[in-house]
Order: C-alpha cells, then sequence, then structure tokens
C-alpha cells in the first residue's frame, strides 16, 4: 500500500481537470444566457447569427477565466500524489463554481442599470459606503429569491462535480511510476493552458482583449460576448494601474500639437488667454452683450438624478412622463442635443459644477489625488464676478463621493443634505430624503440668501430617481405602467421628480427673487433604454439642457441645436449676464458658436470602461485604446433614435479629424489635471514647455 500511494493513474487526473474545464465553461455560457434572457428586449434587433455568434465569440473569454481557475490543478499534477486529493481540489472548484453562479445571478440586475458587464462601478459603491450598497440592493432588487436561487445553484455545482470526481476517481495502480510521463504530460497540458487563456488565439502580440468582443453592430451583441468576471478583473486592473489607462490617451500626439488644437477647439473670439505659458485655457471671457435684463442677477443650476431625455416630451411626448419639465420648457431656452460627459452622477458633478470633462483614469476624479486642487469652474467664477452668498442643496449625504470635501475647496459654503434637512415628508431608507423635500428645503435656503439683499448662487441637486426607486406613499402621480399593466418603476419614480420639480418652480413664482434669477435645468447623466444605436449606449448620455429667465426666449430663441455637454453650461449661462468673468471651463459658450460650428461633446462611461466618444452636430466617433476608431453619421434622436456606419475610406478627412481633436482634447485635459494646472494658478510646469 505505502508503494503504490506515489503511483496512480494519471489518465483519471486528466479526466478530472478536463471535466472539471468543461463544467466551469458551461456554468460560464449559462451565465451569459441568464443575461440574454434577462435583458432580452435588448436582443429582439438583433439577427440571430450575431447572438449565436456572442455566444461563440463568449466562450474564447470564458476559457480566460476558466484557465485562470484550472492554474492551480494543473500545477497539482506535479504534486506527489497528483490530484489524488480530491477534497481541496473539490473545494477549489466548487468555491469558484459559486462565484460564477452569483455573477450570473446579479450581472443582469447590473446591466440593465448601467448597460455595462461587471465593472469597477460596484468597487467605487462599495468603497464608498456599503451599508448604502446593501440597503439599494435589498429594497431595489429581488434580493431573497436571487440568493434562494444562489443558493440552489450552488446545490447543482455541488453535485456536478462530485458526479465528476465519482466518474473520475483513481481505481487501481499504475504500471509506472508517476514522475516518468507527469512532467511531459504536464507541460503538454500547460501549453494548452496557455492557449485557453490567450482566448484560444495562436496570434503573436497580444492575447484576446476586450476589442474582441466586437462582432456586431449591435452594443448588446458585443457585451453579451464578453464575460463579466473578466470585465470586472480587467476593470480592477486599470483602476489599479491609472498610467496604463493614461498613457495611449498622453501619447497620442507632440504635446504643444496637442495644446494648440485644444484651444483651436475651445476658445472663441470673445475669449482672451491669460497665462498661455503655464495654463492650457485659462481665459477672460467678454461677452458681446447682455442677453437677460438688468434685475436678472442670481443663478441657480438644478442637477436632476438619471433625468434623461429619451423620455422628455421635446423627443416623444407620446410618454407623458415629464409634463411639468415640458411645460417649463416653454417658458425658457431648450438645448435639445446635449450630453453628459459620464454615466454616473459623480461625473456630472463635477463636469457641470467644476467644468472639467471625464477623462480616462478619473471618472471618480472627486475622490482622487488628483481632484484635490481647485477647478475654475462654477463655484469659481461666482465667486470672482463678486457673489458670497451660496448654497448646495443635495437629498442624501455629502460624503457620498466626497462631495463636501471636493466642493469646499472649489468655493462652496453653505451645505444642506439629508442631515440637515428636518421634518422631512419622506426618508429613503437607502439614500435621504424625496425630491420634494430636497426642493422644500431649497426654497429656504434661496429665501434666506434673497433676505440678504445680494445676489446669489445654488447647486440643487435630486436623487429620488435612482435604484431602488422608493417613493412616497401616497403617490403623487400616477404610476407608469409596462404592455402587461405591470409598473414601471424606474419610469414612475422620474414622473414624481419631474413632478417635484414642477412643484418647486410653482413656489417659486411667488417670491420676490423668481423673476431675478437664471435657472438652468439638466440631467446629471440618462439610463439605458432599449434604443442602443451605437456601439457605444448614446441613450444614456443624452440629456435636457433648460434655462429659465425673464426675457430670455425672446433674447436668444426657444431651442438651440448645437451639440454641448456639460461642461459647456457655465460659459453659456454665465455669458447671458454679459458680464467679464475669467474661467479655465473645459466648455464653449453654446450660444456663440457661429453657423458653421455644430458643436462638440467628448462623453466617457463610468466604470473604467475604455470607451470614448466624441459628437459633433449629426457624426460620432467612438474610440477604445490599441483600437481603430469607429465613425458614425447622421445621428437621429427623436423617438426612434438611429444612426448610420461609415467606414473611414468612405470620408478620409472627417475620420482623420475627429479622431485627431478628440485625441488632442483629451492629452491637454489629462496633462492639465496631471500637472495640477485645472484653475486660475500654475501647476507644476509650464503648459507650453512640457513636451516631455
Amino acid at each position: 500500500m505505502k508503494n503504490s500511494s506515489n503511483k496512480y493513474l494519471l489518465r483519471y487526473d486528466l479526466a478530472f481537470l478536463a471535466g472539471s474545464f468543461l463544467i466551469v465553461m458551461l456554468l460560464s455560457s449559462i451565465a451569459r444566457a441568464i443575461l440574454l434572457t434577462w435583458n432580452f428586449e435588448l436582443a429582439q434587433d438583433i439577427p440571430t447569427a450575431d447572438t449565436l455568434n456572442a455566444f461563440i465569440v463568449g466562450m474564447r473569454f470564458d476559457m480566460i477565466i476558466c484557465s485562470v481557475i484550472m492554474l492551480p490543478m494543473v500545477l497539482g499534477l506535479l504534486l506527489p500524489s497528483g490530484l489524488r486529493q480530491r477534497k481541496i481540489w473539490m473545494a477549489w472548484l466548487i468555491i469558484m463554481g459559486s462565484v460564477i453562479t452569483f455573477t450570473a445571478l446579479t450581472e443582469p440586475t447590473f446591466y440593465y442599470e448601467f448597460h455595462s458587464r461587471l465593472s469597477s462601478i460596484a468597487v467605487e459603491y462599495l468603497n464608498e459606503d456599503p451599508t448604502t450598497v446593501v440597503s439599494m440592493i435589498v429594497n431595489g432588487t429581488p434580493a431573497f429569491t436571487l440568493l434562494f436561487a444562489w443558493a440552489l445553484s450552488i446545490v447543482i455545482v455541488v453535485w456536478l462535480f462530485k458526479a465528476l470526481n465519482k466518474a473520475t476517481s483513481p481505481q487501481g495502480k499504475s504500471n509506472l511510476k508517476g514522475w516518468l510521463v507527469r512532467i511531459p504530460v504536464f507541460l503538454l497540458v500547460a501549453v494548452i493552458l496557455t492557449v485557453t487563456f490567450r482566448g484560444g488565439t495562436l496570434r503573436s502580440g497580444a492575447p484576446l482583449r476586450w476589442g474582441d468582443a466586437i462582432h456586431s453592430q449591435h452594443i448588446f451583441a458585443n457585451h453579451l460576448a464578453l464575460n463579466g468576471l473578466y470585465t470586472l478583473t480587467k476593470a480592477l486592473e486599470r483602476r489599479a494601474d491609472k498610467k496604463e489607462a493614461n498613457t495611449h490617451w498622453l501619447t497620442a500626439m507632440e504635446n504643444q500639437k496637442a495644446l494648440d488644437i485644444t484651444r483651436q477647439m475651445i476658445v472663441q473670439p470673445q475669449d482672451k488667454l491669460l497665462n498661455s505659458k503655464e495654463l492650457a485655457l485659462f481665459r477672460e471671457t467678454s461677452p458681446e452683450q447682455r442677453k437677460l435684463p438688468e434685475n436678472v442677477k442670481n443663478v441657480v443650476i438644478v442637477l436632476m438624478e438619471s433625468f434623461t431625455a429619451r423620455y422628455t416630451g421635446f423627443t416623444d411626448n407620446s410618454y407623458n412622463i415629464t409634463p411639468y419639465f415640458d411645460q417649463l420648457r416653454e417658458e425658457g431656452l431648450l438645448f435639445d442635443r446635449a450630453f453628459s460627459n459620464g454615466t454616473h452622477t459623480h461625473q456630472g458633478m463635477f463636469a457641470t459644477f467644476a467644468c472639467f470633462p471625464n477623462t480616462p483614469g478619473n471618472e471618480y476624479l472627486m475622490q482622487k489625488e488628483e481632484g484635490d486642487t481647485h477647478f475654475s469652474g462654477y463655484p469659481d467664477v461666482m465667486s470672482k464676478l463678486g457673489y458670497t452668498e451660496n448654497a448646495y442643496v443635495y437629498n442624501g449625504a455629502f460624503n457620498w463621493d466626497n462631495q463636501e470635501g471636493f466642493f469646499r475647496k472649489q468655493g462652496i459654503t453653505n451645505f444642506f443634505g439629508r442631515d440637515q434637512i428636518k421634518n422631512a415628508k419622506f426618508i429613503d431608507p437607502t439614500w435621504g430624503v424625496s425630491d420634494q423635500d430636497m426642493f422644500d428645503q431649497s426654497l429656504i435656503e434661496l429665501d434666506k440668501m434673497s433676505d440678504t439683499g445680494k445676489p446669489f448662487f445654488a447647486m440643487l441637486q435630486t436623487l429620488s430617481n435612482h435604484l431602488p426607486y422608493t417613493l412616497p406613499e401616497p403617490l403623487p402621480v400616477e404610476p407608469v405602467k409596462n404592455k402587461d399593466g405591470s409598473v414601471n418603476e424606474r419610469l414612475t419614480v422620474m414622473k414624481y421628480s419631474d413632478w417635484a420639480l414642477g412643484k418647486f418652480f410653482e413656489q417659486a413664482k411667488e417670491k420676490g427673487w423668481y423673476k431675478d434669477t437664471l435657472f438652468v435645468l439638466l440631467g446629471d447623466h440618462g439610463f439605458g433604454t432599449n434604443n442602443l444605436v451605437t456601439t457605444m449606449d448614446l441613450m444614456r448620455y443624452h440629456v435636457p439642457v433648460l434655462m429659465i429667465a425673464p426675457k430670455i426666449r425672446e433674447s436668444v430663441g426657444t431651442t438651440n441645436s448645437k451639440t454641448m455637454s456639460q461642461v459647456d453650461v457655465v460659459p453659456t449661462a454665465i455669458s447671458l449676464l454679459g458680464k467679464s468673468f475669467p474661467q479655465h471651463c473645459w466648455g464653449r459658450n453654446t450660444l456663440a458658436l457661429p453657423e458653421n460650428d455644430p458643436g462638440f461633446a467628448i462623453v466617457k462611461p463610468s466604470g473604467n470602461d475604455p470607451l470614448v466618444a466624441m459628437i459633433e452636430g449629426d457624426k460620432v466617433m467612438i474610440k477604445e485604446p490599441n483600437l481603430k476608431p469607429e465613425l458614425f453619421k447622421n445621428l437621429d434622436l427623436g423617438s426612434q433614435p438611429s444612426v448610420t456606419r461609415v467606414e473611414k475610406s468612405a470620408d478620409p478627412e472627417t475620420y482623420k479629424s475627429m479622431k485627431e481633436r478628440m485625441s488632442a482634447y483629451i492629452q491637454t485635459a489629462l496633462r492639465s489635471l496631471n500637472n495640477k494646472a485645472v484653475g486660475d494658478k500654475p501647476g507644476l510646469r509650464p503648459i507650453e514647455e512640457d513636451n516631455k
């Protein structure tokens, strides 16, 4: 017996190894099938061939994850007893199988919310406040049903591996000592594992990459081909190595050329650079004339959570989700081709209020070292114009996303959030008070500032329109119904937010300060819909921007269709007041664009997704590092969103121009941020001399 302990039948170990690999591959494919089933509405217009191809391509990404799981077992072939210690390997496989089934059950909800495979968004949320995340999951998803399903899946996983173990348990003795065949067999298996770890590719250079999933014109088919654990791992790698995330963009071209192109894109005739040697875009803006009556002196920006343009009246009034906003639209100037710079409130905040774009590797800027600096955004501009009265009112806690830490550094001095709002009519157990309560508190704070007799500015931010979609009872609006008669929670809560906004304006109009105030309403970002028109879900970025003030329609019109993004909001709004002001905003006064300038927006998803897009009029360019850009034309943002893909050869000039300008803009923004030169003070080195 002692002699035979070092002898075993190698074929049983190899059978156990191969069977384990196949089971893990099977679980991964089932996970993909669950994602498809849960989000089947997104796949209805996808050709069957593309869907099938998503599973075929997806198996290559699954192989990468399977190879990582198999690696310890392959190394185990070199052990004196090989894989005979099945209890150890069974425990390892059951744990890994449980992880796969857990992601299979949770990722469909994540995708429905973010239209992204698992990414660092999940980690950022957990890092911020695990208690809030748990509450959001428990109150906003069928959490207990999912837990039950997971427990059942673990039972099935255990049964599968036990059955495999029983079928491949070593029987009898080997006539050869294991070492004579174990090493060459190990080397052969290691070679096979190397190929599978590369996604089955034998090409030289890089193994299977994120971009290899792009095989279809339909974004969901491309996302379906990915593996959630793969995307999460890659996102965490980029998060840990920000330098790698930035390298591609920082080396796109010679620094001075990038700076020159960026200035051509941003600096307008009414702008004068103030420190061109040391700062990229810091300038004095002198509007040609005042566009609003002299009495208009206050500015209030309202950032609406998940307030997508897709369900507002100006894109398709058949939904009737935003009747109050649609009514307000008749009183102001609407920018109907505006885009958020990101897909998360965090990016909406710093893009709108700090006037800085969402750049690769800096999606959570307010929490990072790079964000610990002074930006020349909304608070700074207003301060330089002599405003001392300010308020930031928000439903939730200001420690979320480091909002107070960041904006206090920018110049905001008065914060009123969940902990400061007393006698709230409704408190969401996850986030904070309702939108109605936030707006009620805003009226109080605006009254206080008005009583000082000084001009004021404010930042108001809603939150109710967010998972878990918890609303006051009884609801002040009729629930939105799906075709099957069930309540659509997502659209119902948007309708509630619209109601709260309308209630706020109804009361604000009774105030003496209303006629003296410029209001700016915009969405912080949109949310996923079934209209995935490009390889980047552009509908998640399309948001309304509405400016309301006395005589504004008579002065500048009712609708502006120039392309703009959140970084354009402050330069545009403040220019209406007609006063010269210094700024370092990375956007322009959209109202001052010449006839032949369609405007542009550069957008990027959160979660360390590598894609970046530039939208210019009806043209779109989407770029992923190390891959060729995609060009689209005829972007229609109406009731049936659509776009046409264009090959480079069909329009080489547009392709070259958009690629160059997008790269230059991002490169200069990254350099300025890394150089801490985004405000009115010089950074670590002169911008025009740092050509390394």
